[in-house]
């Protein structure tokens, strides 16, 4: 904070207080900003703006620093530099109040158009945001502030949106409004706010979830016969004119899935219906929900009265262990993490990661629910205000309530900073120096080291006290009855508490552990082992349990424990960390493919003993340098194939425990998966050539490179995909055989080298399969050699290649081979695929393509989301097509289907289309990752093993399952429309 007030000429101030000096990261891109701003002062009449932006002072300093940093809020100021001006003539706090009374406003105008209505709050809007964002930077407001200023504006919006529907429906005859003075006064349309608007606890670019109801019998309502219909168009238009994207950008991203069954309701559901749905089908997930919904717009007493109503439902008179067990089983939030390594700054999710907001909102909620029945104080919305009751009434130490709510409201204020950037709906911190820097400088601080150890020593002291929370509540589960394994016949009391834990056949399970105490494997024939695995299986009996696989769990973990050659240091591990033992239960009920990993090579599992594993991100560098250390000391050919398949494992295990517990999303999988594709496939090739050469000899000039087509050429790769290639070779032009004992011609000698390459890579071993190749992308598929010269190539592209051999050309990029060959296989791909091409053309055989697919290979259900129209081949076939008719406008050329997404012109597609094939393609990626990590075959609706099921709705932020799939059929069905129209007929 300065000492001086900055004042300007009227010997006013903006804030109220002294600006907080923040630093650029590149002091003359914040000179340039500011110059450019001073334009647009100048040009919008913006003469006392222009003057201070013209004087060396702090608030100019304050504003470069701001615009340098934040591309968005630049943005915002260049477009409206009025937003500023208006500044010296009210403070911030009166200039937001002003801008919430025309906001106001608007939704009272006489006869608005709905056009300009959706223009008008769009202005508004952005002239908001941007001030509150300068109230926050600037350290005029806290979070605390900020995020009620926030809630405020997106309810002035919502309001105004409905008072403007509520007038349009009564003009026009379909409403008979009491008072059109006061539209929302009897109208019966109700509006909940869910989540954070619920709470005003908003966050910078965050959604709002509402819940719409009806009231049939309100005196608004005409014909109570058709008030659904009615009030479901009216709730269509709403979020239209909140989040449809416009030249003027958007108002609030609206999301209506909180509502009853959502898969099957109307957007708008009547009262009775709902309040049927809540007393009768409720999901406890839904009870922790329904704590911080609020009535915002519309029917207000309505609203109310509704709430009324529910609050038996949301809180039962007595203590319900048994639902709090479910609810923390459906959040999945129920890791008491107790310092399992170092948490990574750089990409971690500061909502839902380690020590994050969730872990706070989540503790309070669920004590909430466990005593709010019984003290109404414990009711309230507002999560710090809850810290502070739970405080006052005991439930928690002075020092942990202290403790959670300042980090709260620190990493509330990280979570804002983040967000304004780029307005982009992320929690995820950047995951590059530069990025955090830039994070670090809006907050204030100097340098981005010292706000990674601040942001670390925050997450680290939530993390604590959240375990030592959770440790001091009231205990859960039922505790684990009698539980006798010893002599060789069934205990009854302890066949009936196993069929309490959920094992099917409690006999079976009896003889299983029998068999570990008797000492029958390496792993348990020392008496200290057999005496930690006695003391753990309690809590590893529990943990199958909670899979719902639970027979099934234990013998798979059986068939682990027969392999190990040791168990005490397992063993400990297991026993002290809760955590790690519900990973592994997981593994062993939900990830078949996993644990058959960890079956064939238990070493594997040496990995998850690394302190470090869930803080260092699995990147290119950190593969590569694992790599060569496992490789090194190999000798022969046989041995580096075998260490490769090891490596390949053990890595592909590990980034998959980073997925599963989240330490990393699914483009950080994808990109893993890849890379170690890339290295492992490149030293076979490597150790491949070198034992050709001894017998063949090599050829003069001799040249190769291997182009990664399909999910690896787009760093999309699975944990059980495929792995297509295209082999490329060139030599002298004199060549005529290799040099080797054994000469061979050029074209014989790179065919026979390819061959080698695959057996190498794919042949089964005593250790496995590297990768499964496929070379059917080649020139002439399985027409054509296995290996191409470069020039055949060439010619076989430009000349003889279909559309979808360019449509997947897209996708290629050279993993490994000769560098110049690499290079000149890269700039041939291109030119290829920047060469002049009929649009009309293109789009109608991508059309033909997908026709052709969905008849030969029509999706087996929703789930099936590579094939399901409007799943992941029609986002490929979008991006393809904008690769190859040049409207990707990135400066590189991108391989990666999203990257492709987000680059796509606005000829091609508007801000709102490209935002929507994004967030499609994310789902996408996040759920096929988890899946092809998890299952060896497809996903069946009908047999999702629960614990499969909590990971996917993790790691898509989404409470219950059917809310999952209804998203997954409204997302495809998007998708769907925007492919018939970008790839339509006529469109050039």
């Amino acid at each position: 904070m300065t000492d001086a007030v900055l004042k300007d000429e009227d010997g006013t101030t903006w804030f109220g207080s002294p600006v907080r000096e923040l630093h650029p990261l590149d002091a003359e891109h914040a000179q340039e900003e500011i110059e450019s701003l001073l334009e647009a002062a100048h040009e919008r009449d913006c003469p006392r703006l222009a003057s201070l932006l013209s004087a060396d002072n702090r608030l100019r300093a304050f504003l470069a620093a701001v615009f340098d940093l934040s591309p968005y809020l630049r943005d915002c100021a260049r477009r409206q530099p009025a937003a500023l001006e208006a500044l010296f003539d009210a403070r911030l706090d009166a200039r937001l109040n002003a801008l919430s009374e025309e906001i106001a406003a608007v939704g009272l105008g006489a006869e608005e158009s709905e056009a300009g209505v959706m223009k008008m709050l769009r202005r508004l809007k952005l002239q908001a945001h941007l001030l509150i964002a300068l109230g926050q930077l600037s350290g005029e407001a806290d979070a605390a502030k900020t995020a009620l200023r926030l809630s405020l504006l997106a309810e002035a919006c919502v309001n105004a949106a409905v008072n403007f529907l509520l007038r349009d429906a009564d003009r026009q005859g379909k409403l008979r409004l009491p008072n059109p003075a006061e539209p929302s006064r009897d109208s019966g349309w109700i509006l909940l706010a869910m989540g954070k608007l619920g709470a005003r606890e908003l966050n910078y670019s965050s959604d709002i979830d509402l819940i719409v109801l009806i009231n049939p019998d309100a005196p608004a309502v005409k014909e109570p016969i058709e008030a659904t219909e009615l009030f479901v168009r009216l709730t269509r238009r709403l979020v239209r004119i909140l989040q449809d994207r416009t030249e003027d950008g958007y108002v609030f991203r609206t999301d209506l899935r909180l509502r009853p069954d959502p898969g099957s309701t109307p957007l708008a559901l009547p009262v009775e219906a709902a309040l049927h749905y809540y007393e009768s089908r409720g999901q406890n997930w839904e009870r922790a929900a329904m704590i911080k919904a609020r009535a915002i717009a519309g029917d207000g007493k309505a609203g109310e009265r509704f709430l009324t109503e529910l609050q038996p439902y949301v809180w039962r008179k007595y203590l319900d262990y048994a639902a709090i067990a479910d609810i923390h089983s459906i959040k999945r939030q129920i890791h008491a993490h107790k310092g399992h390594g170092e948490i990574a700054v750089l990409g971690h999710n500061v909502k839902l990661g380690r020590g994050g907001i969730r872990e706070i909102e989540f503790f309070v909620q669920t004590q909430q629910l466990i005593a709010g029945g019984r003290f109404p104080e414990l009711r309230e919305r507002e999560t710090v205000k809850m810290l502070r009751e739970l405080q006052d009434r005991g439930w928690i130490t002075a020092e942990a309530g202290e403790a959670l709510i300042a980090q709260y409201w620190f990493l509330r204020d990280v979570e804002n900073v983040i967000q304004m950037v780029a307005d982009e709906q992320t929690h995820l911190l950047p995951d590059d120096e530069e990025g955090l820097e830039r994070i670090a400088r809006l907050l204030g601080y100097t340098s981005g080291m010292i706000f990674a150890e601040a942001f670390r020593q925050a997450l680290h002291m939530v993390e604590s006290h959240y375990a030592a929370l959770f440790e001091t509540a009231p205990q859960l589960s039922r505790g684990v009855g009698n539980l006798v394994f010893t002599g060789d016949v069934d205990d009854p009391d302890t066949l009936h508490t196993l069929s309490e834990l959920g094992f099917e056949r409690p006999s079976d399970i009896c003889r299983v552990i029998r068999g570990w105490h008797f000492g029958r494997y390496r792993v348990t024939q020392s008496a200290e082992a057999r005496e930690r695995l006695t003391e753990l299986t309690p809590a590893l009996l529990e943990a199958f349990g909670r899979t719902h696989r639970a027979d099934e769990a234990l013998l798979r973990f059986d068939e682990f424990l027969s392999g190990l050659p040791r168990g005490i240091q397992l063993f400990s591990l297991l026993q002290s960390n809760p955590r790690l033992l519900d990973l592994i239960a997981t593994i062993m009920g939900a990830a078949p493919r996993l644990a058959a990993i960890i079956t064939r090579r238990p070493h594997v599992f040496d990995g998850l003993l690394d302190p470090g594993l869930l803080s260092e991100l699995p990147n290119r560098a950190y593969l590569a340098e694992r790599l060569e250390i496992f490789l090194s000391g190999a000798n022969s050919f046989e041995e580096r194939l075998d260490r490769l398949r090891i490596f390949a494992a053990e890595q592909k295990f590990l980034i998959g425990i980073r997925l599963l517990t989240g330490s990393i999303d699914e483009t950080r999988a994808g990109k893993a998966f890849s890379d170690l594709a890339d290295l492992t496939i490149g030293a076979a090739f490597d150790a491949v050539q070198e034992e050709f050469a001894l017998t063949h000899g090599r050829v003069r000039g001799g040249r190769t490179a291997i182009l990664g087509m399909g999910k690896l050429g787009s760093h999309e790769l699975t944990a059980g995909s495929d792995v297509d290639l295209i082999l490329l070779y060139d030599h002298a032009p004199e060549a005529e055989e290799s040099d080797g004992r054994k000469p061979l011609a050029p074209s014989h000698y790179y065919a026979r080298l390819t061959q080698r390459l695959i057996a190498a890579v794919s042949a089964p071993t005593a250790e496995g399969v590297l990768y499964e190749l496929d070379l059917r992308l080649r020139p002439s598929g399985n027409k054509g050699p296995v290996a191409t010269h470069i020039d055949a190539f060439r010619k076989y592209q430009r000349n003889e290649a279909w559309t979808w051999e360019h449509m997947a050309l897209t996708r290629a990029r050279a993993i490994a081979g000769a560098e110049t060959l690499c290079a000149e296989a890269e700039q041939e791909v291109q030119a290829i695929v920047s060469l002049p091409r009929d649009a009309v053309k293109l789009k109608r055989d991508a059309r033909e393509m997908r026709a052709l697919l969905e008849e030969e290979k029509p999706a087996r259900n929703i789930w099936d989301l590579k094939l399901l129209a409007g799943g992941i081949i029609d986002l490929e076939f979008i991006a393809q097509v904008a690769a190859l008719s040049g409207k990707c406008l990135a400066d590189s050329r991108p391989t990666n289907t999203g990257k492709i997404l987000a680059e796509l012109s606005s000829d091609f597609a508007d801000d709102q289309v490209r935002a929507e094939l994004l967030e499609a393609y994310r789902l996408y990626m996040t759920l096929t990752q988890v899946i092809r990590l998890c299952l060896t075959g497809p996903l069946e609706p009908g047999d999702v093993p629960p614990g499969l099921a909590n990971i996917l709705l993790r790691s898509v932020d989404l409470p219950e399952f059917g809310i999952l799939e209804a998203h997954i059929k409204e997302t495809s069905a998007r998708v769907r429309r925007h492919f018939d129209r970008l790839l339509g007929e006529g469109r050039a």
